[in-house]
Formats: structure tokens, C-alpha cells, sequence
């Protein structure tokens, strides 16, 4: 069954997340190409062509030219290559494109992002996150639907993981001060975290936050 305009209006009502990221339009396949990425090497998800971060449809104005933009994107600038599936929707006379990604049997998939410069991505929460090389090894041996397998920790993972043990929830602000390390570096090792399931990743609220898996 073929997305509606009330169907739409319902998806957008969900907000970016894990699954859903919303785009005004498709400036490069470069750009374009992390998000795809992102969702193929994750759990899949959709792509809103002509919806503002706020959720405001504008609509798209050129649907054809979007299309080959990210077909460009996912046959040239995905490695390997990425089948999508594109919608037209059209709502008060403004058309939207949903993007739909099939989480990949063929993990894991990169972007990119610059001359001979091939990074991987996944999803966390509303974001495109690079990945390391463990984590690329993960995906490598993983299928759909199935967990990211659990590593060894070092001392200061190991803090995070004891903290949510005895906290409702761990922010980046709190761990970064708790093993006194730069916010940069704290972020890394808790994305890590979440991507080998030990912490979940919270973005509802104005601070996103950390719990246990």
C-alpha cells in the first residue's frame, strides 16, 4: 500500500529519530549518502525529501532531479550499492519523497565523502554516526536483526556502566566530568556503548541522555 498524505502526516508527526530523518532537500550525493548509509548499516529506516527539521512540509521542486540525485547517491557514491525505494506523495500541493532503506544483508556499506575518502556510518538516535574499525568488523559479521555483539571494556567504559547501575540516566556532560575526559572523547566511547548494546540513547528530551541497555 502506497503512503498517503495522511499517512505522511502521521510519520512526521513521529519527529527524526532512529528510523526517520527528515531533509528540505538533497544538496549532494556526498551529503545525501551518510544518512542512507547510516540506516542501511542499522536497523533501516526512511528519508523525507521536503520536510524541514521542524516537520514543515515545503515540498520538493523538482521531484526528477531529487530522484537522480539520490540514485546517484546510491549507486555511485554507497559502497557496495544500495537499492532504494522512492515514493511520491503529494500533500496541498507540495510533493514529498519518502526514501525507504532496507536494513542491509551486505554490511558493512560506506560513504563517500571526499576524493578516494570511504567512511562507514550508523544510526543513533537522530544522528549519522562515523564508525570505528571494531565496529565496522561487527557489522561485517552481522545480519539483520541481529544484536551488535558485546566487547571487552576498559576501565573508563566501565564507569559509564556502573553509573547507570546506580542512576537513572547518564548525560554526556556528567560522564565527560566523571573520567575526566574532553567531551569529544566521552561522546566516542559512549557511542561505542550503544553500539554494542550496552547503553541505550535517549533524544527526546532538550539533553540527550544514557541508560542501560
Amino acid at each position: 500500500m502506497g503512503f498517503t498524505a495522511q499517512r505522511l502526516r502521521e510519520l512526521i508527526a513521529k519527529g527524526e529519530g532512529e528510523t526517520l530523518d527528515f531533509k528540505k532537500r538533497t544538496t549532494h550525493p556526498t551529503r545525501i549518502s551518510r544518512t542512507l548509509v547510516s540506516f542501511a548499516n542499522s536497523q533501516g529506516g526512511r528519508l523525507l525529501i521536503g520536510v524541514e527539521d521542524n516537520g514543515r512540509i515545503v515540498g520538493v521542486r523538482d521531484a526528477e532531479e531529487e530522484i537522480f540525485l539520490l540514485r546517484q547517491a546510491a549507486e555511485h557514491y554507497i559502497m557496495p550499492p544500495l537499492q532504494l525505494r522512492i515514493e511520491e506523495v503529494e500533500d496541498d500541493a507540495r510533493i514529498v519523497l519518502i526514501v525507504t532503506v532496507s536494513e542491509s544483508s551486505r554490511k558493512p556499506h560506506k560513504a563517500l565523502v571526499a576524493a578516494d575518502d570511504w567512511r562507514g556510518y550508523v544510526r543513533v538516535g537522530d544522528e549519522s554516526v562515523q564508525t570505528s574499525q571494531i565496529t565496522e568488523k561487527v557489522l561485517a559479521n552481522e545480519q539483520p536483526e541481529s544484536r551488535f555483539e558485546k566487547i571487552p571494556l576498559n576501565k573508563l567504559e566501565e564507569a559509564a556502566l556502573d553509573f547507570v547501575r546506580k542512576h537513572p540516566r547518564l548525560t554526556l556532560d556528567q560522564y565527560s566530568k566523571l573520567i575526566n575526559v574532553s567531551k569529544r572523547r566521552a561522546y566516542r566511547m559512549l557511542i561505542k556503548l550503544v553500539l554494542h548494546g550496552y547503553l541505550r540513547y535517549h533524544d527526546k528530551e532538550k539533553e540527550p541522555y544514557y541508560t542501560k541497555a
